[in-house]
This record gives C-alpha cells, structure tokens and sequence, in this order.
C-alpha cells in the first residue's frame, strides 16, 4: 500500500473506534481481514498512526479546531510524528485510495504546528473529566505525566529465572536492541519503534517458546518483586488473570512453597495453563475461577496475598490509548466497589504476620491511597509498611528518589518519573 492509502485506511478504523464505539484491536483486527491484500507492514503502519492518533486525541482536536478522524490523523501527523505541511500535504493528495488534498485552513493549522492556549487537559492529552483527579495525584505535573502516557510504549520482558538469565536473554533479542532496564534486575526492554516502524513479535521468537521470557511491564514486575515473597512461602494471587504476576512469584520462589492463582472470570484465566507449562512452574495451583466459597473457606493461611486489583487501567494508557476515552464516571465508580469487595476477601485470608499486597495499574488515588486509607479504618489489625523499607528488602537495585504521588507509604509509578506504566503498590502487614 501507497503511505496515502495507509492513511485513508487509519481515518477509516478511527471512524469505527470513535463513531461506532468498537476497541481499537478489534477495529484494526477487522479491517486487516477485510483487506486481506494488505501486507503485515501496511497493518503495522495503519495501527501506528491510529494509535498515535488516539494518544492524541485532545490536543489533535485543540490544534484542528475537529475532532473528525480526518482531524486527529492530521494532528498526530504534527504532535507525534513532527511532520511538518509539505511532508503531510503528500500523504494527503487525491489518489484515488487516498484522502482529499488539504483545505486551506487545514494547511495553514498544520504548518503552525500546535497551538499556545491549550488547556491543561488538552495539552496533557486526558479525558476532561478526570483532569481534576489527576491534578490532585500529580499537581503541577500533570502536563508532563499526561504526555508521557501519549507517548509510544516500549516492549518490556521479564527474565524467567528458572530457566535463563537476563544475559542469555539480552543475547537472543540482540537483533531487536534489547536492553537491561533500570530498576528491576529481571526486566529487559526493547525500545518502541518509530514512525512506521513494525513492534517487533517476540512471542514468535524460540527463547519465548523455550519458555526463558515472558512479555511483562516492567512496574508489574517490581509490583510482584515487592511483594517480598521467597522460597516456602504459601502465597494467594487473588486477581491473578491470565498469570504475569503468578509466573513472576514462582519464578522468585524457585518453585518452593505454594503459590493459588483464583480469577472470578473464567476466560481471564485460562491462558495460564500454557503459561505455567512453557515457564517450567510447578508450585502453583490454579483454582477455580468464580468460587467464592473456595475463597471464604481461607481463613488467616497465607504468608502473602496479592490483590491486583480491577481498575480503571489508567495507568496503561500509553499501550491501551483508546481505554481513556472510554472510561466512563460509572465504570470508574463500580470498579471502586470491585476493589473494595476484593480487599475484605483478602484481609481474611492473611495470617497473624502475614502481608497484604494491593495492586492497581490505576493513576487515580481514587481507587489507590483512598482505598488503602478506607481499609485501615475498619481493619486496624493492618498497617502500611513504607516502601523503600520494602524495596530495600525486596529489591537488589537502588529505590527511585520519589513515588510519583510523593506518598512515603504507597509507591506509585508512572511513565515521567519511572519510565514504567503507571502502577500503585501498598504492602500492608497484619499484626502478628
């Protein structure tokens, strides 16, 4: 396909994603299969720059003045892209599988690039509705903390450490530019790619079938590091999902103690199975989904429970960028019940000495420090342990300087600050 055809092809997935409401992976899903003649390069450049466009969204409206497909196309073309109007006026030229020329106005916004006068939101590229909640987690950073969610997100693996080491595996992705990442010692990155540039599979790779790596965020893996879990322990990952952090603990553990996996959703939990047997695990037994009676039946026998709990997901936006703007006032409010229900579960199963982990991959101190300050004041038996206490212990790399909250209790990463997605951690202990 023609770079013009790619574009006219975006503008017709984001019409499907903002006008007919379909997620972003479906929409580009669908249309590959109805344009079976398009090449892995042209799906891969198609996603970029809907993606891009959905990163954003609001400062591609602010710029246009038009929130059309058309409108955002032509924004992130100049905010993520910095292409300037002679560049962009070639992907915008007539052809027949192409998109009509740019009007004058249209030429004239884009050659001025971004405009001054934005509002915080808009440059910050968030839903207008949650600037406020963010404002009061982040302050005068919002800005900065919104346009690294905007940004492209790399490919972070963590090292299976019963089978390889980070060493091994930095050699078997030398071809993609693999890396050691900064804060946690089993993480490995790979840059995002620029432009049209392809993500490249490395679930296709053979240390991956080998079962030397899996595919994981490197703040879920500091959030499982910190959990503090060793060898013998009896660890319950109460929203264990498809298993990264489980994986993650076994890893940690050696295999040695036990380790339940319980998800109230049945088809979020069954790709652990393939999970477990390709990364070598043997300590863990998966439960099964949606028995809650199984789970009221653990009174006070784990050494840890980990909570990761259902969120709004904020804090992955830079890899899922359609999820902000579907987020909604309500949806946000029953995921606070969720979080809530599940924590009362988990306080139970925690023993005399034991600990409780509480997970979100959340930004908002909604679902994040309101919860964990909630909790305390009917579960006095429980207190928050600080977190470079908990890094110290846990960790064999130096703490960042500051939680991007700047709470010394809870650690909450973020994209600016950590170079992570955004991840709230709370390690609480429970009286001996």
């Amino acid at each position: 396909m023609k770079p013009a055809a790619r574009i006219k092809a975006a503008t017709d997935v984001l019409e499907q994603i903002l006008i007919h409401h379909q997620p972003a992976a479906t929409a580009l899903s669908d249309w590959g299969k109805a344009h079976r003649f398009a090449g892995s390069g042209d799906r891969s450049a198609i996603g970029n720059v809907v993606y891009d466009a959905l990163r954003h969204k609001a400062m591609s409206a602010y710029h246009m003045r038009s929130d059309t497909p058309r409108a955002l196309v032509l924004g992130a073309l100049v905010s993520a892209r910095g292409l300037g109007a002679p560049a962009i006026a070639t992907l915008f030229d007539g052809s027949p599988h192409g998109l009509a020329p740019l009007n004058p106005d249209e030429l004239t916004r884009v050659g001025q690039g971004p405009h001054a006068g934005a509002a915080e939101w808009q440059q910050a590229n968030i839903p207008q509705w949650l600037a406020p909640a963010l404002i009061r987690v982040f302050g005068d950073r919002l800005v900065v903390e919104g346009q690294a969610l905007a940004k492209r997100a790399p490919v972070d693996l963590r090292v299976n450490e019963l089978k390889s080491t980070r060493e091994q595996v930095l050699e078997a992705l030398a071809m993609h530019g693999a890396m050691a990442s900064a804060l946690c010692p089993t993480a490995v990155r790979i840059p995002p790619p620029d432009g049209d540039g392809r993500t490249p599979n490395v679930e296709a790779e053979a240390a991956h079938g080998r079962g030397w790596f899996e595919v994981q965020d490197e703040g879920s893996q500091i959030a499982a590091a910190m959990t503090g879990a060793k060898a013998g322990d009896a660890v319950l990952d109460l929203c264990a999902g498809a298993g990264g952090k489980t994986l993650a603990l076994a890893s940690r553990m050696h295999n040695q103690g036990t380790i339940h996996a319980y998800d109230s959703d049945k088809s979020r939990l069954r790709p652990i199975f393939e999970r477990l047997t390709r990364a070598g695990v043997t300590n863990v037994e998966v439960m099964t989904a949606g028995n809650t009676a199984a789970i009221e039946a653990f009174k006070s026998r784990f050494d840890i429970v980990l909570v990761d709990a259902p969120c709004s997901g904020s804090g992955t936006w830079r890899r899922k960028p359609d999820a902000k703007w579907r987020l909604k006032p309500d949806v946000l409010t029953a995921r606070i019940k969720d979080q809530q229900t599940v924590l009362a579960h988990a306080a139970r199963a925690v023993k005399p000495g034991g600990r409780l982990v509480y997970i979100t991959c959340s930004l908002l101190a909604e679902e994040n420090s309101d919860q964990i300050s909630q909790f305390l004041k009917t579960n006095g038996h429980f207190s928050v342990r600080p977190w470079r206490q908990v890094w110290a212990e846990a960790m064999a790399t130096a703490a960042p300087r500051l939680s991007a909250d700047g709470r010394d209790d809870s650690l909450l990463l973020s994209p600016a600050m950590h170079s992570t997605d955004g991840f709230f951690i709370a390690v609480l202990s429970r009286a001996k």
